[in-house]
């Protein structure tokens, strides 16, 4: 009998010891899962720390807290422990699971904004604040930001949001952004309304241009870019410019202006992203209904002070009121100058706009190129012929025979019997003017551009704006109307950071604009001849097109004071 019993307690021993065993396994197979999944709960945390909410570090943090208790408390003495510890690891196991699935949202919500199209810049981490402003200094650029942004300038095309192939496409031929590019160019990608004012000839066009090109779909039933210029030639150059652009993402730029067939112009609008117009030919197209700029979320008003001059704000008004809201449209305006019928326009149709300016003219007064070297020559009507093929001959013989020479008449009757007389001393000369078919006036350009034909005559139709490069000399052999279109003229050389000379004919009949061309001359510290000084240094105070010169600007006005009423 004690034989029995010692049997049965060691069979008794044995199931026990069984028992134990099967309960460790299954307790060290339940710890090596939990501690599986701890690592990669912890992992996910590592990863995404940064880019997790706070609730969700609250989450990921609660339940790294609440498993790391629930093992602490793993050792059942009886069912009621074994049933509240497996509740407390169920449940932490839970937590973990939720916390991880959050963490790993927020990574992949990380990873799909860092390959979204840059909307500012990645200039700002290779772009120190010192040297920011080292650069704005050394350049001459002025920023005006209610928002106090202070976006660093992209002062190299590889902080550009392209890749490589679409950047050796558009920026193979320079060697670094313009001043005006790498300044609005931060603004421009994080979606500002922009002003820029800076001088003709300083790569305004591929500073509007670049940013629209990366918010553009590569297929669009709409057309969703507008460019609006002041003249037909000008217009012809920012198209011409924008394929550049266009061309390697396989979408469309199409010019449209007035003078050339109304039918043919319709068909190219057809499939167009991008519509580069002058104010006139775009508002028939708008009244007729053949235009549809409603989807339009990108609109440029290019030489705008130039279009308001030419009586063009009426028009302007109403390409703007046909675009899509100021809420969802980025709206941008270069110029030259910044008078009050300019700013008018700009606290009207944009949205809390950055302006930059590009030189020391932070005011946005009328100015000229200081690197034109400018010569006036005051003389009698009737000499102005032989001085002017005088000048023709000394600038057009021997080693600058091929240099290009920019002519400026006041008149289209003018122009073209200037453009004969160079042409029976045996100048190679071409003509544009408003009395040339366009087709005329797009091949005289053309010839002017590549070195064909070296002279060109042209009356103030090609004085804004154009970009023809190389042109070493502007020869004014009539004064302009104004002197804001004396200093546009003048433009036309010295472009690109060039060196360049204006040499200008006055006679008894300007003399009313004597003061302020002298005041030009006397801000670009340029001589002034003594003759000129003889007319007076008055300046004619600019007359109102309806109000005359009793019109007083409400830009200049004191400001209203308080009225309190009874």
């Amino acid at each position: 009998m004690a034989k029995r019993q010692r049997e049965e307690a060691e069979a008794v021993a044995e199931l026990s010891d069984t028992s134990n065993k099967k309960q460790k396994l299954k307790k060290d197979k339940k710890e090596k899962k939990e501690k599986k999944e701890k690592i990669a709960v912890e992992d996910a945390g590592q990863d995404t720390t940064e880019t997790l909410s706070k609730e969700e570090r609250k989450a990921l943090k609660r339940a790294k807290k609440e498993q790391a208790k629930s093992g602490a408390e793993e050792t059942p003495s009886n069912g009621q422990d074994d049933e509240a510890a497996a509740k407390a690891e169920k449940k932490a196991r839970k937590e973990a699971k939720k916390a991880a699935k959050l963490a790993n949202g927020g990574a992949s919500a990380g990873k799909t904004e860092d390959t979204a199209p840059v909307k500012t810049t990645s200039s700002a981490k290779s772009v120190t604040k010192s040297e920011a402003e080292a650069y704005f200094a050394d350049k001459q650029i002025g920023v005006e930001d209610s928002q106090n942004s202070s976006l660093s300038p992209i002062i190299s095309f590889d902080t550009l949001p392209f890749d490589e192939p679409t950047k050796k496409a558009y920026f193979s031929d320079f060697k670094e952004p313009s001043p005006i590019q790498a300044a609005s160019w931060p603004y421009l990608l994080a979606s500002r309304d922009l002003i820029g004012v800076a001088e003709t000839g300083s790569g305004k066009t591929f500073a509007f241009g670049v940013p629209c090109i990366n918010r553009l779909p590569k297929s669009g039933k709409h057309i969703q870019v507008c460019i609006v210029s002041p003249t037909r030639e000008l217009a012809l150059q920012i198209q011409e410019q924008m394929t550049k652009l266009t061309t390697p993402r396989g979408l469309k730029a199409t010019c449209i202006y007035g003078g050339v067939n109304k039918d043919e112009q319709r068909q190219m609008i057809k499939g167009s992203s991008i519509i580069v117009a002058t104010p006139g030919r775009l508002n028939d197209f708008l009244q007729e209904g053949s235009i549809d700029l409603s989807h339009v979320n990108y609109l440029v008003l290019d030489e705008a002070d130039r279009m308001l001059d030419t009586g063009f704000e009426q028009d302007i008004r109403k390409i703007i009121l046909s675009t899509a809201p100021s809420a969802d449209r980025q709206t941008l305006m270069f110029t030259a100058t910044w008078p009050p019928s300019v700013r008018e326009l700009a606290s009207e149709f944009l949205r809390d706009p950055v302006r930059i300016t590009i030189g020391d003219n932070a005011s946005g007064e009328l100015r000229a190129n200081m690197r034109i070297v400018q010569e006036v020559e005051v003389m009698d009507e009737f000499d102005k012929q032989n001085r002017m093929l005088e000048v023709l001959k000394q600038y057009q013989s021997g080693k600058n025979k091929s240099d290009r020479i920019l002519v400026f008449c006041l008149y289209k009757k003018e122009a073209t019997r200037v453009e004969e007389t160079i042409r029976r001393r045996g100048f190679k000369v071409a003509g544009i003017h408003g009395d040339l078919s366009q087709d005329k006036r797009t091949q005289s350009l053309a010839a002017f551009k590549s070195g064909e034909v070296p002279l060109l005559v042209a009356t103030d139709v090609a004085a804004r704006g154009l970009d023809i490069p190389a042109v070493k000399l502007v020869l004014n052999v009539t004064f302009p109307l104004t002197v804001e279109d004396y200093v546009h003229r003048i433009g036309r050389t010295g472009r690109a950071g060039q060196a360049g000379r204006a040499i200008t004919f006055f006679t008894q009949n300007e003399k009313g604009l004597a003061g302020a061309l002298i005041n030009v001359l006397k801000k670009a510290e340029q001589p002034v001849p003594e003759e000129l000084m003889k007319f007076g240094t008055t300046v004619k105070k600019k007359a109102h097109d309806a109000y005359g010169a009793f019109y007083k600007d409400p830009a200049d006005m004191k400001k209203a004071t308080k009225i309190t009423f009874d």
